[in-house]
Formats: structure tokens, sequence, C-alpha cells
């Protein structure tokens, strides 16, 4: 059975998203088409497989 949601004090709801922390995607180099590029490590496999290409600087 449903039960209806409580409320959150303001204080509680701030604490608690605070404790949320980004993390930057660990990258690693590789090289593609001759030239050595940095992507993150869980795409990889894509970037060998030719489902992503780099961005063209």
């Amino acid at each position: 059975m449903a039960v209806p949601k409580r409320r959150t004090s303001r204080s509680n709801t701030r604490h608690r998203r605070s404790q949320w922390k980004a993390t930057a995607p660990e990258l690693v180099p590789i090289v593609l088409e001759g030239r050595r590029i940095l992507v993150p490590r869980h795409l990889v496999p894509a970037y060998h497989r030719g489902f992503l290409r780099p961005r063209q600087q």
C-alpha cells in the first residue's frame, strides 16, 4: 500500500546534497590515427572499434 511522502527539512535536504562529490573521469592515453589522445578509460574499447571518433581540434 502506498504511503504519503513526508516533508524533509531544508537543512536535511541541503546536507544530503552536499555529500555528493563529482569525480573527474580517469583519462588514459591511446594512439588513434597516428595521434595520441586522452580518453576516459571506460570508452577505450569504443574508440578502438570505431564507434567513437576523436573531436577535431
